[in-house]
C-alpha cells in the first residue's frame, strides 16, 4: 500500500454488510464477477469491501467460523485478482460494535467481545495468509466513543493478533465519531511499518444526507445545492438547530471542506502515515448538480494532497454508482469518482 496503489476505489455496501436480511441467495446475487468487471473497467483499482461479523461468524458458536461466509469473501479476492483490482476488508459491524446500534454496543465494556473481535482478526489473519500487497485488512468502521483512548488500546491489541501471523500485512486504523477527519489525530500512532490510517467525508451533512430517512435532522431538508449560501438557524427544525449550529452562519463551499479536512492533512503532514478517505459521498435524494458539483471538489482536494479514495457506494445504498440491475445511474457522476 502506496502512493501508487489504493488511489481510486469503491465500496462493496450491502452485499456482505448492512444486508436486510441473513440471505445466501443475497449474497450469491447482490454482487458478482460481473461486477468487479465493471469496476476494472472504469479505470479503478481497488474496492472496499464491507463485512459484518454475522456473515462468518454465528452469534450462537461465538469462537466458531462459517466457512461459506469465507468463501464469499475469497470468491470476491479471487475475482479482483482477475481483473487487476486490490481488496480492503473491512470489518463493518463487529461483535458488540456497529455504528447504527450506539445504546446497544458493548465491545469497549466486555472483555469477551474485546477477546472475539482479536480472534476474528486472528482468523482473517490465518484464512488469507497466502494474499500479497492486493489485500489490505481494515480493523473496525465508524467507531463511535466518548474517548478515543479505549480504541486506541484495543486497536493495538487486533494488529497484535495479526502479526502472530502475518508480519507484513496492511493494515487500516480508522479514528473515533463516525472515521471523522477532525477525530483522526486522536488516534495513537503505531510502531509499524505497515499501517494506514483512514477516515470518512460526508460534510457538510444537511448537502450530502439531505432528505435522509434514517437522520431525523436531515428528512425535511430538500434540494440543497453545493456550493451552498449560508443557512439561517430558522433553516434547522427547532429541536436539531443546537446540532446543526456548526452549519450556520459560513458558506458551505469548498472553504468549508478544507476546514474539516484540514486536521486529517495535519495528521498526514505530522506523521509522515499513509491517509486513506475510506468512504465519501452524496445522497442520491440530492440533485444531480449537487452529486457531481460536491465530489467533484471534494476529490480534487484529496488528489491535492495525495489521498487516495473510496467512493460510497457501488451499488445502491442510497448513494450508488448503479441501479439494481448495474446500470450507471449517471454518466456524468460516475465520470467524476472514476477519475484520476
Amino acid at each position: 500500500m502506496n502512493e501508487r496503489t489504493f488511489q481510486v476505489g469503491v465500496n462493496l455496501g450491502g452485499w456482505l454488510s448492512q444486508y436486510r436480511v441473513f440471505d445466501h441467495a443475497h449474497f450469491q446475487t447482490f454482487i458478482t464477477e460481473a461486477d468487479i468487471a465493471q469496476i476494472a473497467a472504469w479505470g479503478m483499482d481497488h474496492v472496499r469491501l464491507p463485512v459484518d461479523y454475522p456473515v462468518i461468524q454465528a452469534e450462537s458458536a461465538p469462537y466458531e467460523f462459517l466457512p461459506s461466509g469465507f468463501e464469499y469473501i475469497r470468491n470476491c479476492i479471487a475475482w479482483c485478482n482477475k481483473y487487476n483490482l486490490d481488496v480492503i476488508l473491512d470489518l463493518h459491524k463487529a461483535p458488540g460494535f456497529f455504528f447504527g446500534t450506539l445504546e446497544a454496543n458493548n465491545l469497549f465494556n466486555e472483555p469477551a467481545q474485546q477477546e472475539r473481535f482479536c480472534n476474528i482478526w486472528r482468523e482473517f489473519a490465518r484464512q488469507f495468509k497466502n494474499e500479497g500487497g492486493n489485500l489490505v485488512f481494515e480493523l473496525l468502521n465508524e467507531l463511535v466513543l466518548p474517548s478515543s483512548e479505549p480504541w486506541n488500546l484495543l486497536a493495538k491489541r487486533a494488529v497484535d493478533a495479526i502479526r502472530e501471523i502475518d508480519e507484513q500485512r496492511w493494515i487500516i486504523i480508522g479514528g473515533n465519531n463516525y472515521n471523522s477527519a477532525p477525530s483522526l489525530p486522536e488516534v495513537t500512532v503505531l510502531d509499524d511499518p505497515y499501517i494506514a490510517y483512514t477516515f470518512h467525508f460526508y460534510d457538510p451533512m444537511p448537502v450530502t444526507h439531505q432528505k435522509a430517512s434514517w437522520n431525523a435532522a436531515l428528512t425535511e431538508i430538500d434540494a440543497l445545492p453545493y456550493p451552498c449560501p449560508a443557512l439561517d438557524a430558522e433553516f434547522f427544525l427547532p429541536q436539531y438547530r443546537e446540532k446543526m449550529s456548526h452549519y450556520v452562519g459560513v458558506p458551505l463551499d469548498r472553504d468549508f471542506l478544507l476546514t474539516v479536512l484540514r486536521p486529517a492533512l495535519e495528521f498526514q503532514h505530522r506523521t509522515g502515515k499513509i491517509v486513506y478517505c475510506g468512504e465519501f459521498g452524496v445522497i442520491d435524494q440530492a440533485p444531480l448538480a449537487t452529486r457531481v458539483n460536491w465530489n467533484r471538489e471534494f476529490i480534487g482536494l484529496l488528489a491535492e494532497n495525495k489521498i487516495g479514495r473510496g467512493y460510497w457506494s457501488y451499488k445502491q445504498m442510497d448513494f450508488g454508482l448503479v441501479d439494481q440491475s448495474g446500470a450507471v445511474v449517471s454518466q456524468e457522476l460516475l465520470d467524476v469518482v472514476k477519475q484520476k
